[in-house]
């Protein structure tokens, strides 16, 4: 059962970093607000880092209520990840001269940019859906409607980080 385990918390980071974006998810008082961020998935570290702005609310709400929610998704790929735990707001300029990249420039000009700041998300569980593949699902669907029985159409696991 361990290594059962195991395998599916290293699935679950694998379809994290192979997925790339995330919806970000904070509270905004009584409501949920969602927000897609490019996502930078580091495994050895446990944790999962997003460049912010800290002209946007998503910052002030982190530090009201550090609980969040990653969602990960490829529709095309039928693979999705809902990741909970929490989140710290940082100004780390060495962080984020490291996770500054090209895309990054759509945002900010340069690492420089004072109004830059780095959330890390510390995961605390998960749960993903890794299916075959599009066209095989809808394949076993099919065949399940036709037969009667309920569809395999992959992997459903729950799993503490």
């Amino acid at each position: 059962m361990a290594n059962d385990n195991t395998r599916d918390i290293e699935r679950a980071w694998e379809l994290m970093k192979k997925i790339g974006f995330a919806m970000l998810v904070t509270h905004d008082g009584d409501k949920l607000r969602a927000r897609p961020m490019a996502a930078y998935v580091d495994r050895d570290a446990d944790a999962v880092y997003f460049l912010s702005d800290a002209r946007r609310h998503k910052d002030d709400e982190i530090k009201r209520n550090p609980n969040v929610n990653l969602s990960f998704a490829d529709a095309s790929d039928q693979k999705y990840v809902s990741v909970s735990g929490t989140a710290a707001v940082s100004n780390d300029r060495a962080k984020i001269k490291e996770l500054f990249t090209a895309s990054a420039k759509a945002w900010w000009d340069s690492a420089e940019d004072p109004n830059i700041r780095v959330l890390k998300f510390t995961p605390d569980d998960a749960e993903f859906w890794d299916s075959p593949g599009t066209v095989i699902s809808y394949v076993k669907m099919a065949a399940a409607a036709v037969t009667g029985t309920r569809p395999d159409i992959g992997t459903n696991r729950k799993v503490a980080i």
